[in-house]
């Protein structure tokens, strides 16, 4: 698989290029140093992001969720959440609760975690995160109703969304992560 080094990057370098099977890597997309290093900061953020949940409702930390209703205690992380869904889609989401659920967000939320923490997968990360954050705002929807939040439409699930899909296409598991071995194994495909 051939790779496309910063050094031979010319400035009209056209799209085409990109897709033509060469490796792209950050520094080729990101050319400021201390851009990429903002990057890669945002990446090891919204990773933890994702993975504290994943263990606060698993070993039932306290801060979110007490212990005994961790899920190693038998509890249920999402059903709990979906099924006191309020709004348009309340029925939407109490018809889809179930153990399954559980089993989906826990498992979401700890690969979506890793993924974003190691750089590596960040597309697929990047688009299942962006729909588990879609879900999640569809379920709090509509916004301003239990005085928490102070925007009607926008809340953080959008800044996340939209910082996970910044992440994967600027490449940012190049920078204090995996990125750049995984992109040699994987390409310019949705994994990487």
């Amino acid at each position: 698989m051939a790779t496309t080094h910063p050094e031979n990057v010319t400035h009209s370098r056209s799209v085409a290029h990109l897709t033509d099977g060469a490796v792209t890597f950050q520094e080729e997309v990101v050319r400021s140093a201390w851009a990429r290093r903002f990057l890669g900061g945002l990446r090891i953020v919204l990773g933890f992001m994702f993975l504290w949940p994943f263990l606060d409702k698993l070993f039932g930390l306290g801060y979110m969720t007490p212990a005994a209703k961790a899920w190693i205690n038998g509890g249920t992380p999402a059903q709990g959440f979906m099924t006191h869904a309020e709004g348009p889609f309340a029925g939407f989401f109490k018809s889809i609760s179930g153990p399954w659920a559980d089993w989906l967000f826990m498992l979401g939320l700890l690969g979506i975690g890793v993924a974003v923490l190691a750089g590596a997968g960040l597309k697929l990360a990047a688009w299942t995160g962006g729909l588990l954050l879609l879900l999640m705002y569809l379920a709090e929807f509509p916004l301003g109703t239990t005085g928490a939040y102070t925007n009607p439409i926008f809340d953080s699930h959008w800044v996340e969304g939209l910082g996970l899909a910044v992440l994967a296409a600027t490449y940012a598991g190049d920078t204090w992560g995996v990125g750049k071995w995984w992109g040699r194994k994987v390409g310019n495909g949705i994994l990487r």
